[in-house]
């Protein structure tokens, strides 16, 4: 593919994928952070214009995983250099973290459950893919996807029962006796 064509291609295709995959880092780090993985998305995309499927979204969202990935584990270096930098010469104050998420319940039902439970649920309500899709992004089967975002709901389920929340529908007592 000539550099014309590549770049028509990258065009016809990119604006779709900036403002889902924009969403999909906004809900998962800070809006720095998301705009940086962003551009590196689309870099890594460009780069790779030729693997891209017919299917391109998922396949996205697994590069910006991946690029995600990659910040993340930059940060965690950056915070064991100033650790260790802290222990040396401690800063006048410190600077707090993000701040709180809307919903309480839902952020810390989320965190109890394991990191792949909690992904698999994101792709599926906010991302709104279906179990085939999050195989995809994941690099799984498209059962083991359905499986695992069955059992992910479930875990989820308990997890807001647990924080006094049913997460969902009540159940009906309707034709119990009391």
């Amino acid at each position: 593919m000539n550099v014309d064509a590549r770049r028509r291609r990258f065009e016809e295709l990119a604006p779709g994928w900036i403002e889902a995959v924009r969403r999909y880092l906004a809900r998962r780090t800070d809006p720095a952070t998301a705009d940086d993985v962003l551009s590196e998305t689309l870099l890594v995309c460009w780069r790779r214009l030729g693997e891209v499927p017919e299917d391109h979204l998922p396949w996205v969202y697994a590069v910006a995983r991946n690029c995600l990935a990659n910040a993340e584990r930059g940060r965690r270096r950056q915070e064991r250099l100033v650790a260790r930098i802290s222990a040396v010469d401690p800063p006048p104050q410190t600077v707090d973290g993000p701040g709180e998420r809307d919903d309480e319940d839902l952020a810390a039902a989320l965190a109890g459950l394991r990191a792949e439970d909690a992904e698999v649920l994101r792709l599926w309500a906010w991302e709104d893919l279906t179990a085939a899709r999050v195989a995809v992004v994941l690099g799984i089967t498209a059962n083991a996807a359905s499986i695992r975002l069955h059992r992910a709901k479930q875990k989820l389920r308990e997890q807001l029962r647990k924080l006094g929340d049913p997460g969902g529908h009540e159940e009906s007592t309707e034709g119990r006796r009391p």
